[in-house]
């Protein structure tokens, strides 16, 4: 991937550096990897409506 995306970590993640899922945003697009795993870890990509749409769900 050549864009250049800025990572932040979950504030749910394991403070000991265990457990940790990071998320970037483009402008259109939401990113999410296992930080575990680094710039290896594979990504899951979904727009931008997608992501705010499963947020509202979770916060149930």
């Amino acid at each position: 991937m050549s864009e250049q995306l800025s990572w932040f970590k979950s504030s749910y993640s394991d403070s000991s550096g265990g457990a940790c899922v990071e998320v970037a945003a483009s402008p259109n697009t939401i990113h999410v990897r296992d930080s575990k795993l680094g710039v290896d870890s594979p990504r899951l990509a979904v727009d931008a409506d997608t992501w705010s749409e499963f947020l509202a769900y979770a916060a149930h």
